[in-house]
């Protein structure tokens, strides 16, 4: 058995996934998606752009023959390259053995090898079996901050480059995004590392399937994602719940409530007595497992309190009195590359009750020069409507438009003012009802109302691919593809509102 530093990566992020790239089934497995392929593009320039700052050299062997490599690597560390780029770092031994002052309980796994593969091995001033040198690793990553997962799998990257070098390097290093470095304190987590490695040679060894569950913000990009889910929708699985994120499913499993009926039947004090469920958010779950379990729309509780110097009074509030009827009403939707701080479109949407028409303007920066130009015309845009509500959905049209009056030091009177004419929708909807559905992303809840996309594949992630793909090609199409989507963005978010404003009659 090998075990790898990119197993021991994904294993952290993912039990489950690790399990399935090993005994899953691969006609379950879809391709990667074009956002994940382009995020795996944008992290091997930033690799290249950093290793050509380096004069390097690489290990020469047969691709695949990873004990030619391991060879061809301690090679050139014997002769003392000043750095090694693709080495391959390897023990065939049954355990980890940490230095003796670094000494922890080792577990012993018959037939298993450690492999690692650090994508520099720099040469520093030391004492190991080379010579009057040592190596140290470094991984490089398209990553702002050095997350946990990235140091455990540093520590082992040092400590297989310990046994082979004899000698524990005083720390593994990262070069993020910033090109800022980052060394790892192996005191703190090699034992953590031991730890990983542990939990996953038993799942593999034991063959033993982690139990499903559905990160809103991780799995999608997952190609084992669709088979994960149909999994489980099977077994109605809590983590489809809004609201139920790991930490509050181990509190749920710790109480024996883990099907929707026991949860839809449970009395929230009995949660909110956990940190994981106070302020409100034990009633918000089990209403939410209430309203899924019975396939129903709930009205949130809409009494809120206010304080005075004498007693606490109650008062009436209603988030749908925010939805105003006007004669004119917009809706606006961006599309973006957030990563770069690029707004590339301003989509919006007229709606004119009055004559009964509704009319679609897209402002899109054909160039990223043209973002300026695009911001102009947005404000010139709705500044023809100067009392018209401007309905978005969640809060990043709001950051935006701040973002762009600063960067481009627009008159405070041309922005500041549309800031009270915004409506979130997301905000009302989540205020005021509980519905029967997975997420309360924009396409979940039109989808659920009964609104459909021209292209059901089309998503913000994919956005971001097309406009990437327009600027290299210059093919219109993917322009074409950007403004149908966002334009079924504007008209989902209308389509919302217009029901939760029927929903208030």
């Amino acid at each position: 058995m090998f075990i790898t530093d990119s197993q021991l990566l994904s294993f952290q992020r993912c039990s489950r996934k690790a399990f399935l790239d090993v005994y899953g089934n691969w006609k379950q497995q879809e391709s990667p998606t074009d956002f994940l392929q382009k995020l795996i593009r944008d992290s091997s320039e930033f690799r290249a752009s950093i290793i050509n700052n380096y004069n390097y050299q690489e290990p020469d062997y047969p691709h695949g023959n990873l004990i030619a490599g391991l060879k061809a690597t301690e090679l050139l560390m014997t002769e003392g390259v000043d750095v090694i780029y693709k080495g391959i770092l390897m023990i065939q031994k049954s355990a980890i053995k940490l230095a003796p002052q670094n000494q922890i309980q080792n577990h012993n796994f018959p037939a298993i090898n450690f492999v690692s593969h650090p994508d520099l091995l720099i040469k520093q001033p030391g004492d190991s079996r080379f010579g009057n040198w040592i190596y140290i690793p470094t991984d490089i990553k398209l990553s702002k901050r050095p997350k946990l997962e990235y140091q455990i799998v540093g520590a082992f990257h040092a400590q297989i480059l310990g046994n082979i070098q004899e000698c524990l390097p005083e720390t593994a290093r990262l070069i993020l995004r910033t090109k800022r470095l980052y060394e790892v304190n192996l005191t703190q987590r090699l034992e953590q590392m031991q730890k990983t490695i542990s939990e996953l040679i038993n799942m593999l060894q034991n063959c033993q399937e982690p139990e499903v569950f559905i990160s809103r913000q991780k799995c999608h990009f997952c190609t084992w994602y669709n088979s994960c889910h149909a999994v489980a929708e099977t077994q109605k699985h809590l983590s489809l719940l809004p609201g139920v994120t790991s930490n509050r499913y181990s509190v749920l499993k710790s109480l024996n409530l883990t099907n929707l009926e026991s949860l839809s039947k449970t009395n929230p004090d009995d949660l909110e007595c956990h940190p994981e469920f106070a302020d409100g958010v034990g009633v918000q779950v089990v209403q939410q497992a209430q309203s899924v379990w019975e396939n129903k729309v709930i009205l949130r509780n809409r009494n809120l309190t206010e304080k005075t110097d004498n007693q606490t009074l109650p008062i009436v509030f209603n988030p749908l009195n925010k939805l105003v009827n006007a004669p004119v009403e917009l809706y606006f939707d961006i599309e973006a590359q957030p990563d770069i701080n690029l707004d590339y479109l301003h989509g919006v949407l007229v709606v004119d009750k009055r004559y009964n028409t509704e009319k679609f303007y897209v402002h899109l920066a054909e160039n990223p020069l043209d973002e300026k130009l695009i911001w102009h015309q947005f404000l010139d845009l709705v500044w023809k409507y100067p009392i018209a509500p401007i309905y978005h959905f969640c809060e990043y049209e709001i950051k935006t438009v701040k973002r762009l009056a600063k960067l481009y030091q627009t008159p405070t009177y041309l922005w500041k003012p549309l800031l009270k004419r915004f409506v979130d929708v997301h905000q009302v909807i989540t205020q005021t009802i509980t519905l029967p559905i997975e997420s309360y992303a924009l396409k979940n809840i039109a989808r659920w109302l009964g609104f459909e996309w021209r292209n059901p594949e089309a998503n913000g992630a994919q956005s971001v691919c097309w406009y990437e793909q327009w600027l290299k090609t210059g093919d219109r199409s993917l322009l074409d593809e950007i403004i149908t989507y966002n334009q079924d963005d504007c008209y989902a978010t209308y389509y919302i509102k217009e029901w939760l404003s029927k929903f208030n009659e």
